[in-house]
């Protein structure tokens, strides 16, 4: 049986395609996850099939010239952009003499290369263990054999039971820590429900832009560079609107397509913020010749985690790339926002952006006027504070009596927390 490499970064990559010949955006997407995760492509083999071949997934003649490819380059990895079973992956190995990789596993291996929290190491650990789970018996015979010998005799369970049995307790440990961070992450939220603030999700194709948009307007330093998944772990940064005032703004994991359910699942706590976000912003390629078919997947994953019915602007990034892109708003027929079109790495348009944001929160401008006793020093601060104050006057009683304009939010907000003040307010000039 052949040796493991501890890592394999010589790689030939295999893509077959089913129906048809091999897509070319699949393919470049394909090799970006490779490059992602360190894999240094020596080879690309393609080929065409109309079902996948039980034993090795392509068929014999395919299967050996994928063997000479690999004693040619001496690659270490051959990683496939399809999903193997069990067996066909222990099949592959045992004829190429080399690890063999499928899409999930590669995959996982990016996000374990990304994950930089307690939260998000967990939640990668778990989806491992959980793809682990079913490839056990892969390559290694020692695991189907009967312990035995003096002392180790009766009833007992084989290696293959036992590796099941720890991995197994491990996959309990982690749920079960998972499930006090998401405890800690359900507090957050009901802080910020009881304090009104709205929160808004980035969600998108991975390397859509999100992480650059994030930096763009909330000023932040999330890692953002030119390759798949290049965010990980859920950021949140506090962001001021000029009328609106304050919204949580939080930049989540990219999705991809054929995402592996594994990931899906683990990161179900993480994807909760998308699902109990306010508003979801959909940063969407605009340069992307598959543009359609991301927002699809996009789509897809957002109907797992139950946020399809979130409300949504689309935002189109990368107009910088298209011939005659300029920034602007599309508004439905109710004078709705429902896309806005701009460049995150160049930042024109993204003022627009913070516009509908503040358009979206903050409703119409309620005007009022209000007349305080010169003990009620605390409740004017607080309007200064809270609005704009168009116009203050002193009355012959001594009151201060002030005329300000305050968002529909901060108006209702008000009202509610401020009894005394709420019933001072008088209709609003004419």
């Amino acid at each position: 049986m052949f040796e493991r490499p501890e890592t394999g970064e010589r790689a030939i990559l295999v893509h077959i395609g089913f129906h048809g010949q091999p897509d070319s955006e699949a393919l470049r997407e394909f090799q970006e996850l490779a490059r992602s995760a360190g894999a240094e492509a020596q080879s690309l083999v393609t080929g065409q099939r109309q079902v996948p071949d039980r034993r090795l997934f392509v068929g014999t003649g395919k299967a050996e010239e994928i063997h000479q490819a690999v004693l040619t380059h001496q690659a270490e990895v051959v990683i496939f952009d399809h999903e193997l079973s069990p067996s066909q992956e222990r099949n592959l190995e045992r004829l190429l003499e080399c690890r063999v990789l499928d899409r999930t596993g590669l995959i996982l291996d990016i996000f374990a290369q990304r994950a930089r929290s307690h939260e998000g190491k967990l939640q990668v650990e778990l989806a491992q263990l959980r793809h682990l789970s079913t490839r056990l018996v892969r390559g290694w015979t020692h695991l189907e054999r009967q312990k035995g010998g003096i002392g180790l005799r009766g009833p007992g369970e084989t290696q293959l039971e036992t590796d099941r049995r720890l991995l197994g307790k491990r996959i309990d440990q982690i749920r079960r820590r998972l499930a006090r961070v998401d405890s800690q992450r359900d507090q957050s939220r009901r802080a910020r429900r009881r304090a009104e603030t709205p929160t808004i999700s980035l969600v998108g194709y991975t390397n859509a832009g999100k992480s650059t948009l994030f930096n763009r307007i909330a000023a932040a330093d999330v890692y953002a560079r030119d390759q798949l998944f290049a965010t990980l772990d859920p950021t949140l940064r506090r962001l001021e609107l000029p009328q609106a005032g304050a919204v949580v703004l939080a930049d989540t994991v990219g999705f991809v397509s054929r995402l592996p359910h594994e990931l899906v699942a683990a990161f179900r706590s993480t994807l909760q913020e998308t699902a109990e976000a306010d508003l979801l912003l959909h940063v969407i390629d605009a340069a992307s010749p598959q543009r359609q078919e991301q927002v699809a997947e996009v789509e897809d994953v957002l109907a797992q985690i139950g946020a399809a019915e979130v409300p949504r602007v689309n935002v189109f990034n990368k107009i910088d790339l298209l011939e005659g892109g300029e920034p602007r708003i599309d508004r439905d027929a109710d004078g709705g926002v429902v896309a806005v079109w701009l460049s995150a790495a160049s930042g024109a348009g993204a003022g627009l952006l913070l516009e509908a944001l503040d358009e979206r929160f903050a409703g119409h401008p309620v005007r009022q006027r209000v007349c305080l006793a010169p003990a009620e020093g605390r409740l004017r601060a607080l309007l200064f504070r809270e609005g704009r104050v168009l116009d203050e006057r002193v009355d012959e009683s001594g009151q201060c009596c002030l005329e300000v304009e305050l968002s529909a939010r901060d108006y209702a907000r008000l009202r509610k927390s401020e009894p005394s003040l709420s019933a001072q307010w008088a209709d609003p000039p004419a």
